[in-house]
C-alpha cells in the first residue's frame, strides 16, 4: 500500500474517482458492496481497481487513511490558530461534515487493517486530544473533558439525525452545537464516570 513514489497527475486523479466511487459503494452498501460494482461506479474496468488495490482490504485501507488524513491534516493546521476553542469547533465541525458526506460507519467494523491505518487513527488521537488540551488550557472547554471523549464524540451529530426518516440536511449543526455547548465550562456539573 506505501508507494514509494508519487503518482503521475492523471493516475493520481483516477485514484481518487476510484477512491470516491468505492466510499459512495460501500456506504450505500456496506462490506458487502462488491468490486465489480465499484468499478463500474468509477467507469473503470475490475482490473484496474486491482491494480491499485489488490485486495478489498487494501481498498477498504485506502478509505479509512483517505479520511482520517483529511482529519490529520486539518487538526494539524488548527493547532497554531490563535483562539483555540474556535480551532476545537472547526475541527468538529470539519469531522461532521465528513460524516455527512457518506456514512462510513461500517468502517468501524474494519478494525486495524493494517499498520498504515493504525498509524494514521494513533495520529488522530494525537491531534485531537493536542487540540482539546490547547481548548483547556485557554478556558474553553472545561477541565474533566480529555481528548478520547471528544473522539468518541466526532460521529455523534450525523449518528443523532440518523434516526429520523427525512433529516434536513443540515440538522447535525444543530447536535453539533449542542454538543460543544456541553463541551463549554460554563454551567458545566461534574461528570458521573471518568474518561476511558
Amino acid at each position: 500500500m506505501t508507494r514509494t513514489r508519487p503518482l503521475r497527475a492523471d493516475a493520481a486523479r483516477n485514484r481518487e474517482s476510484l477512491l470516491a466511487a468505492a466510499a459512495e459503494e460501500f456506504a450505500e452498501h456496506g462490506l458487502d458492496a462488491s468490486i465489480a460494482d465499484i468499478a463500474r461506479r468509477a467507469g473503470i474496468g475490475k482490473g484496474t481497481v486491482f491494480r491499485h488495490f489488490p485486495t478489498k482490504d487494501d481498498l477498504l485501507a485506502a478509505i479509512v487513511l483517505d479520511r482520517i488524513g483529511a482529519l490529520n491534516a486539518v487538526g494539524g493546521q488548527l493547532l497554531t490558530a490563535t483562539d483555540p476553542g474556535a480551532a476545537l469547533l472547526e475541527f468538529l465541525t470539519f469531522a461532521a461534515r465528513q460524516q455527512r458526506q457518506f456514512d462510513m460507519s461500517f468502517l468501524h467494523e474494519v478494525g486495524d487493517i493494517n499498520p498504515e491505518v493504525i498509524a494514521a487513527r494513533e495520529e488522530m488521537f494525537r491531534t485531537v486530544t493536542a487540540l482539546v488540551d490547547r481548548a483547556r488550557e485557554h478556558g474553553a472547554v472545561r477541565d474533566d473533558v480529555t481528548g478520547t471523549d471528544v473522539v468518541l464524540l466526532m460521529c455523534a451529530p450525523k449518528h443523532v439525525t440518523s434516526y429520523l426518516s427525512d433529516p434536513p440536511p443540515d440538522l447535525w449543526q444543530r447536535y453539533l452545537a449542542i454538543i460543544f455547548d456541553g463541551l463549554r465550562p460554563q454551567g458545566a456539573h461534574p461528570l458521573p464516570h471518568p474518561s476511558p
